[in-house]
Formats: structure tokens, sequence, C-alpha cells
């Protein structure tokens, strides 16, 4: 294959964005006055979104009503904590600009929503801009579903099978393998102790970004 392009999930792939979803929980739980959540349980848990993380500070228990309020108010805080707290994982900074050398396009593909996605994306310290961020505002079916990496790789004018797609996610690697592209997952990721990597299917395993930019580099 002639690799054409690079795309990486956000949170727990390009994006260690664990810190402020750790703020936010705590300060929604201190509200609530509910048991304070361990900061390593509430990192393995940012991939599952908003709404696991309102299961996790809350349990199951909750009305339709209760359960609504509470996580209103967790995206409520969590809009006033990002980008405070979140930095590039180690060597991405590196890894990108090794991308951009190469003339590969770069993007994110996120099931992050729009409205949370574009300020981060301007708070971050990137070493320069990306080709394209999809979010689910983009598209009708999130990932899982190939929708986004499909239409990612229309607006770079490349076939699936030339771009590789980085996640830290069970899904990130479905939308991927549905795609027919290269699949990294990524195992300093947000992946909980009960999850085997192993196991996903991916095309490929990284165990940080020096790893990533080696596989890359395969296809070069």
């Amino acid at each position: 294959m002639t690799l054409k392009a690079v795309f990486f999930d956000l949170d727990g792939t390009l994006l260690d964005s664990a810190p402020d979803f750790i703020a936010t929980l705590h300060r929604l739980t201190d509200e609530y006055q509910a048991p304070k959540i361990d900061d390593e349980v509430i990192r393995s848990n940012v991939s599952d979104g908003a709404r696991a993380l309102t299961r996790l500070a809350f349990g199951n228990d909750l009305s339709e009503d209760h359960f609504n309020e509470r996580h209103q108010r967790l995206l409520n805080i969590y809009h006033e904590e990002m980008g405070k707290n979140c930095v590039l994982f180690p060597g991405m900074h590196q890894l990108l600009n090794n991308i951009k050398q190469e003339q590969l396009f770069w993007g994110v593909i996120t099931n992050k929503p729009l409205r949370f996605t574009d300020p981060i994306m301007e708070r971050i310290d990137l070493p320069h801009h990306p080709n394209l961020v999809l979010c689910p505002d983009h598209v009708t079916n999130a990932k899982p579903d190939p929708e986004a990496l499909l239409l990612a790789c229309k607006k770079v004018n490349c076939q699936p099978s030339e771009a590789i797609y980085i996640g830290d996610h069970k899904r990130d690697i479905d939308c991927g393998l549905r795609a027919g592209s290269p699949t990294i997952a990524v195992s300093f990721g947000y992946i909980k102790q009960t999850d085997n990597i192993d196991l996903w299917n991916a095309k490929h395993i990284a165990n940080n970004s020096d790893d990533i930019w080696k596989i890359i580099q395969t296809y070069l």
C-alpha cells in the first residue's frame, strides 16, 4: 500500500485528557456529596464517555430524571475544566512533526462532541494544525461505525487502505477494520483492566509514540 494519511482518536490516543475528567468527577461527586472516585478508576473509564462517567459516579439506581440532571451537570463542569490540564501524550509532538515531514495528511476522528473538541484543539500545543477534525456532529453514525473514517479518507482523497487509524478503544479498531484501514491499538490509552487489547484484532499494537512511528515507517 501507499500510505497517505494517519488519523488519530483524540482522548487516550493523541491527548491525555484524563486530568480534566478527574477534576470534573471530583467536583461532581463533591457537589452531590457522593464518595470520591480513585483517579486511576476515572482514567480507565474516560473513553467510555460522559454517560458512563455519570454512572461511575452514582451507580445505576438513579431515576431517569436524576441521572439526566447529574449527567448534564457533569457536562457543564467539564466545559469549565476542559483544556486546563490536558496535554499531548509523550512523544506526540515529534510524531506529528515526523508525519508532516513525510507529507502525510493527518487528522482527528473522535466521538467527543464538536462543542468540546474544537476548544480543546485550539488550546493544546500542536506543532501544526490537522488537515481535518471529525466529530459525531459531522456524521450520522459515530464509531464503531466506519462512516467518519470513510469521510476523512474522502476529504483527503485517499482510499481507506491508504490511511492508518490509531485508537485506544475497541470501537476505534472496529471502525478501522470496517473501513478497511490498517489499525494501531495503543496500550497507553484509557484501557480497563478487564479489557484485553490483544483480542481487538488490531493490525498493530503500540506501547508509545516511538512504536507508532516505527509502524508508520513500515508503510512508507
